[in-house]
């Protein structure tokens, strides 16, 4: 596949995934769409190293904002969430130096930031960009260590947040 292919496929599937779960998401009681997306940040240095990775994520948080608008009448929420940090995934474990992986944070601290979106009022707030950290400060959560790979190490601020 070519990396022209992938970048549409990512956001094609994420487009195609909504798409396909609206008809069971109007029947919803609090309908939620939460795509792992960032804040739309134009400045040049989040493409140059790295276009196809930047495109197929900022298509997904296109996607995202314009499903919001498309959806907010039936009641759905569509909304980003990015981490403030990197997150100890396999992608981090595998693709960059150690010392990146134990800067990181745990994947819970998106568990837990996607739980407490989730479960807000879906007709409260659609077409977001919510940053991890901040949403959980927002639901009073003061402990921030216990999602740390290697507490103490200083965190490495992820893509896309300047």
């Amino acid at each position: 596949m070519s990396l022209r292919d992938k970048v549409v496929f990512i956001t094609g599937s994420s487009f195609l995934a909504s798409q396909a779960c609206v008809p069971h998401l109007k029947r919803s009681t609090n309908p939620h769409i939460l795509t792992l997306s960032p804040p739309l940040n134009m400045d040049a240095k989040w493409f140059a190293p790295h276009a196809a990775y930047t495109i197929s994520k900022y298509g997904m948080s296109m996607c995202a904002l314009g499903m919001a608008r498309e959806f907010s009448a039936e009641g759905i929420a569509v909304n980003c969430l990015w981490p403030r940090t990197t997150i100890a995934t396999a992608a981090i474990e595998f693709n960059f130096p150690e010392a990146v992986l134990r800067a990181s944070r745990k994947p819970a601290i998106m568990a837990d930031a996607a739980r407490v979106i989730l479960t807000r009022d879906s007709r409260a707030e659609t077409g977001k960009f919510f940053i991890d950290e901040e949403v959980l400060r927002g639901a009073g959560v003061t402990d921030f260590e216990k999602y740390a790979v290697a507490p103490g190490t200083p965190l490495f601020r992820d893509l896309f947040l300047n």
